[in-house]
């Protein structure tokens, strides 16, 4: 029986099934005596330090998991487990930790984009049972903007390089955690979990020599899911967001076996696009989270969901906010959550006066979750003006004249799936987004959707100089170049297909066998399932 601390944000399900798929029982912490009787304790969480603290003391926490802890009892934390371990933490400061390991929890100043997301490697300081099993070169995922500083190094069992070289596990006694998610982690998280369940012991392996770590671009398979017109849930894609072939919605499979099918392929993360409304469903029994709930159980990498996230009123009259529909989402499998035509409204309200409310979506779910579960979906299209002066908008010179020779261009926000044009503009809204708690941007380009004529560079630059966050690389994709150049000529962090992979005509394992002959750093293919 593993015992299992939910303190109400964040993705548990992932870790309840990883734990499951092992054959363990999972019992969720009710009250303080669950965690008194508690054989074997985990403790996941994502968010904020200070809002985890405060639900902590609030359910009366604090003092049966210090006395857990101090007792030197088996437990494993994950994220925000690990952070609520230390004394303090930069995110908070008003707000007292754990103090279970003495040191203080920082946020990333570097030159490179904040929240750090993606496939890193660990080095290991001293030898532990926790990695048995397990070759030098794999890849955990990580996801956060804040790392842990102990004030004794005897802590420490791994670091990470991240413009820095931090903290990325610690182990005292019987008490072991992770700045990476194991339950995201594919075969390598799920075997430290078997190792941390069948108790860790000593090893005699040597250690590896300490070389650096690198983050690896992430491939990322992306679903675009819709009824069809006999109300059937299926996998779709479009040519510019045309989504009909010959008059019928163009089926390319069921989500959940198409999303089992790239894990197994070494997709690095999946996302879910819901582009059906669904807004008639009480929330419980909305078919997304029927999708994520089934996919979760099998899938262990990244899951994103987008599409309805926002207030809505279903058939029976009750009224959901955006941070319920999320919380929905994430307690069904989510990672992160995506918000696409909603972004734009909200930074033209935000635009009018520059003040934050702290009521829209974006703030709301960030102020909880944190902001690297906040994904923003970008549908811009080109408008080919005559020179800089011509418009009040961010443009580029552009490489490919429009059709009166134009040599400038703006890219247009769309929402309503590319059908309405809005009077703002890409870069602008990566800006603002960010400012308003988004940790992540997912850019596509309506002018190359479904052409597989590759991503279009020029914005792929224009938006990434605009922001400090990662960005993903959207619409395009033809072939397993295509992938090389986007990662050799911009600085995004991953990159995203659809059509390609539904129809197998470029399989993953293809793009990533192709980018390790480019030396691009990827998630190695032997390391998959």
């Amino acid at each position: 029986m593993i015992t299992l601390l939910d303190y109400g944000a964040g993705n548990v399900r992932s870790v309840i099934n990883a734990i499951e798929s092992l054959g363990e029982t999972v019992r969720i912490v009710s009250d303080k005596n669950d965690i008194i009787t508690a054989k074997k304790l985990v403790f996941p969480g994502v968010g904020n330090f200070g809002s985890m603290m405060r639900i902590l003391r609030a359910k009366k926490y604090v003092e049966p998991l210090r006395d857990y802890l101090l007792a030197d009892r088996p437990f494993l934390g994950i994220c925000m487990g690990l952070q609520a371990l230390f004394t303090k933490s930069e995110e908070a400061p008003d707000e007292k930790g754990l103090n279970i390991i003495p040191g203080v929890v920082k946020r990333f100043d570097i030159d490179l984009a904040v929240p750090h997301i993606g496939w890193n490697g660990v080095n290991r300081c001293k030898p532990s049972g926790f990695f048995n099993g397990l070759g030098n070169d794999e890849k955990f995922y990580f996801v956060h903007s804040y790392y842990i500083a102990p004030e004794d190094e005897d802590a420490v069992l791994t670091k990470t390089d991240y413009g820095i070289r931090f903290v990325s596990s610690i182990r005292k006694g019987n008490i072991i955690a992770t700045q990476f998610h194991p339950e995201k982690s594919s075969v390598a998280g799920l075997t430290l979990l078997r190792n941390f369940i069948a108790g860790i012991g000593e090893t005699d392996a040597p250690l590896p020599p300490i070389g650096l770590t690198r983050l690896s671009k992430r491939i990322i398979a992306c679903l675009d899911v819709r009824t069809n017109d006999r109300g059937d849930l299926i996998v779709t894609k479009g040519d510019q967001y045309d989504v009909r072939e010959k008059g019928n919605v163009r089926n390319l499979g069921k989500p959940v076996e198409l999303a089992q099918r790239y894990y197994e392929e070494g997709a690095d993360e999946i996302t879910f696009l819901n582009i059906t409304g669904f807004r008639a469903f009480p929330l419980k029994d909305m078919p997304m989270i029927e999708v994520l709930k089934l996919t979760s159980q099998n899938v262990f990498v990244p899951l994103t969901i987008g599409g309805g996230i926002r207030d809505y009123i279903d058939k029976d009259g009750k009224r959901y906010t955006p941070l319920e529909v999320a919380d929905a989402y994430f307690r069904s499998g989510a990672d992160k959550i995506s918000i696409g035509s909603d972004a734009v409204l909200i930074v033209e309200d935000y635009l009018k006066t520059g003040e934050k409310t702290g009521q829209s979506s974006i703030e709301q779910i960030s102020a909880v979750y944190g902001n690297q579960a906040v994904v923003i979906s970008i549908d811009p299209r080109r408008v080919y003006v005559t020179s800089p002066d011509a418009t009040d908008h961010q443009v580029i010179k552009t490489a490919f004249p429009g059709p009166g020779g134009e040599t400038w261009c703006w890219y247009q926000c769309t929402v309503k799936g590319g059908r309405e044009g809005r009077n703002l503009d890409a870069v602008t809204l990566a800006k603002a987004c960010e400012e308003l708690g988004a940790g992540e941007i997912l850019l596509n380009c309506i002018d190359r959707d479904g052409t597989n004529s590759g991503f279009d560079l020029e914005l792929i630059n224009a938006v990434k100089a605009a922001v400090t966050i990662p960005v993903i690389a959207s619409s395009g994709a033809g072939n397993a170049a295509h992938f090389y150049d986007v990662f050799s000529k911009t600085q995004v962090e991953s990159a995203l297909a659809a059509g390609i992979f539904h129809r197998r005509e470029v399989p993953i394992s293809e793009v990533k066998s192709y980018l390790m002959t480019q030396h691009v750093e990827i998630r190695p293919l032997a390391n998959l399932k």
